[in-house]
């Protein structure tokens, strides 16, 4: 998942819980609300989505919290970072290519229609369409059929539906996958495989600003542009009791600095990612309520290799990647808050190979600006960087900048874009030809998903490929992985496709996420898990 700010949160369950002594802290009200109310009703900040809130086309963190919130899937990831049952009862293979999924009794969506295997049916056989032109499309690529529903651009899509797909009866879903694929039920952790209702179909643009989920809470107004959307408990849910709060209000923020000032003065219970800003001071200003993990994302550098020919030479890529000093930009810029980067993979992640990007990663400014020569430069000595200020990336990004220009002594520009929704859509649609920041967030914990989403050749169109990467050798290795019979043979191949990526730098790996957040005197505890507010958790002080 893309990331705006900081990352699709630790991909082990964070939980925080506070004495009664922590209560009162901090110079600010704890309410989170500036009447002082605890009214049940918490307050998350959010940036602005990239897209309307529909579960398939939703592949950022900021709308993804939200539906988060609205719905429920298949499985999901527990406190201890294992992949358990959601709305499945059971799911089963005997090859790892057929799956046969049942569900359990009694969701429902907010308008009351039950949730049905049909209901996962439609939604995957519209996420998978390239006609719908879904971001979360390529997730659906291990299903039998999905390249006929994807010949290619500007070619016609003769079915809309997905062979691997039936629904034997209304608590029974079967799918058949192209090849096995043992980390299937993994990936249904991820919220682009929820279902949807009959009711999406009608008016899929309508249902995005007021969605009809399946999940514990059900949107109470539509979502507005730049403000925000309020939830309010779904008292139909199976086990609702268990949700002690009753109300969500997501308020959009285009500068974390003021959702920072608002948490600290009691006017927002959470804020996922603290400012840079507030890195020195945030476990003074909210004693007790602030989360300090690490977390699997990564933060990159990316060029859009098939749309720029400057960008072409992969040792021009290295070049820039050594003549980035990452432990500077991580003990100095984020004070330890982010980790160098030394692979594709992070550290949370089975796979993960310590130094694995070598020389590469390795900050070296005069072999930097003697590979940078011999692969003749950039044209005109010049380089621009991309990010969305509304993330917090400007301090970095310009660190960033200034290190490069003066290890090869190129003019580096480092080019705001005011909401990431913008630099995401100017790059779906190859208008900006710079260099950009990237962060890439869990969708679910398997080295796999470190790879395809962001660099296969299904992801260019409907996908996070931005660099329009392509390598034969890549897909090869990626497709044997899927197919390993054990997990350790799978991480064998994903690493050797890792590899490739190593060598060739479409994105240069800057570094690790920390998950560094706060929250309100208002609440007691609560638990992180995948990026996502466990919202069973979240108990109010």
């Amino acid at each position: 998942m893309r990331g705006a700010k900081g990352a699709k949160w630790a991909a082990v369950a964070i939980v925080v819980a506070m004495g009664a002594t922590a209560c009162g802290g901090g110079g600010h009200t704890g309410n989170g609300s500036a009447d002082g109310k605890n009214n049940g009703v918490v307050s998350v900040e959010i940036g602005e989505p990239q897209n309307t809130l529909v579960p398939t086309n939703t592949y950022e963190t900021e709308g993804g919290q939200v539906i988060h919130a609205l719905f429920t899937g298949l499985t999901k990831i527990d406190a201890s970072n294992k992949i358990v049952n959601d709305e499945a009862q059971s799911i089963d293979t005997k090859d790892n290519k057929v799956w046969t999924i049942k569900l359990k009794q009694g969701f429902t969506f907010h308008n009351g229609e039950p949730v049905t295997a049909q209901s996962y049916v439609d939604a995957w056989n519209y996420g998978a369409d390239q006609t719908n032109a879904q971001q979360t499309n390529p997730l659906f690529s291990h299903i039998q059929g999905f390249s006929d529903l994807n010949p290619g651009p500007k070619k016609t899509v003769k079915t809309h539906t997905l062979s691997g797909l039936k629904a034997v009866d209304k608590d029974t879903l079967q799918v058949t996958l192209t090849a096995p694929f043992s980390a299937f039920p993994t990936q249904l952790s991820f919220s682009g495989f929820s279902p949807l209702p009959k009711a999406f179909f009608k008016d899929p643009k309508g249902f995005g600003k007021k969605p009809i989920g399946n999940g514990p809470y059900q949107a109470k107004t539509s979502f507005v542009d730049n403000e925000g959307i309020e939830l309010t408990k779904y008292d139909k849910y199976p086990d609702a009791s268990r949700y002690p709060v009753k109300g969500i209000n997501f308020k959009v923020y285009s500068d974390q600095n003021t959702a920072y000032k608002d948490l600290v003065a009691g006017n927002l219970d959470v804020l996922p990612v603290v400012p840079t800003s507030g890195l020195a001071t945030y476990k003074k200003d909210l004693p007790g309520h602030t989360i300090d993990r690490p977390e699997g994302a990564v933060g990159y550098i990316g060029f859009p290799l098939k749309y720029n020919k400057a960008f072409k030479n992969p040792k021009i890529r290295e070049a820039i990647s050594m003549s980035i000093d990452r432990d500077a930009i991580a003990k100095k810029v984020f004070l330890g808050a982010r980790v160098a980067a030394d692979d594709y993979v992070p550290p949370l992640i089975d796979g993960y190979r310590k130094g694995a990007c070598g020389d590469a990663c390795t900050y070296d400014p005069t072999k930097a600006k003697q590979l940078f020569k011999e692969a003749g430069g950039l044209p005109g000595n010049t380089l621009e960087i991309g990010y969305n200020a509304d993330g917090d990336h400007k301090t970095w990004v310009e660190a960033v900048a200034n290190q490069i220009q003066k290890s090869l002594g190129v003019k580096v520009k480092a080019k705001p874009f005011e909401q990431f929704q913008a630099i995401l859509n100017d790059l779906d649609d190859k208008k900006y030809q710079g260099a950009f920041r990237m962060g890439w967030q869990m969708d679910y914990p398997n080295m796999e998903n470190f790879l395809r989403p962001i660099f296969s050749k299904d992801a260019i169109e409907n996908g996070s490929n931005y660099s329009g990467y392509v390598n034969p050798e890549f897909e090869k290795l990626l497709g044997q992985a899927d197919q390993a019979p054990t997990a350790a043979d799978a991480i064998k191949k994903y690493q050797e496709a890792d590899d490739v990526l190593l060598k060739e730098l479409p994105y240069i790996p800057v570094y690790f996420y920390r998950l560094n957040s706060g929250f309100s005197n208002k609440i007691s505890s609560i638990n992180v898990i995948a990026h996502q507010i466990d919202w069973t958790s979240v108990k109010l002080g």
